[in-house]
């Protein structure tokens, strides 16, 4: 019974440290991680730490993207953009936080993403997607966070547009 508790201490002892540990790199990394690219832009980057972000993409030929949101989320919003015709790539990084990635329904998208104690989804309604024309690559890892892909943007109750809060 004591190694056991031991054992419990040693790996709480480990997660309180590395939780630490993990905020202050996070912290340090703010201030080097710049994000670049607007809303016009074929090719962006951008960084989210201890924030949140809504981006919303009207790109006229949409190539690559990349997203890392670390102890924050947002919104990725490319039902605005045209897919170059070559497809496009959009990299997606989220470490205890989550994204939500927004498409057309119509768009062709592969997933090659993977999870670590999150999760990742794809909660778009199944449509008969284009059978030609270019595709969205998606590739990254959600670890205590997550990623979904999803056609329409997700509306919080206390959001304006939402009908709770038109009757309050």
């Amino acid at each position: 019974m004591r190694t056991i508790r031991s054992i419990l201490g040693l790996t709480f002892g480990f997660v309180i440290v590395s939780s630490i540990l993990a905020a202050v790199v996070a912290a340090v990394a703010k201030r080097q991680m710049i994000s670049s690219g607007t809303e016009t832009d074929n090719e962006f980057d951008l960084v989210t730490i201890f924030d949140g972000t809504d981006f919303a993409s009207t790109a006229p030929a949409f190539r690559r993207g990349s997203v890392l949101t670390w102890y924050g989320g947002g919104q990725i919003d490319l039902r605005g953009a045209t897919l170059d015709p070559a497809g496009a790539e959009l990299n997606v990084r989220a470490l205890f936080g989550g994204v939500q990635v927004i498409v057309p329904e119509t768009w062709r998208v592969e997933q090659r993403m993977a999870a670590f104690l999150g999760g990742v989804s794809d909660s778009r309604e199944k449509i008969e997607a284009q059978d030609t024309g270019p595709v969205l690559r998606l590739d990254g890892w959600a670890a205590f966070g997550g990623i979904d892909v999803k056609s329409e943007p997700q509306r919080d109750e206390f959001d304006a547009e939402s009908p709770a809060a038109a009757s309050a």
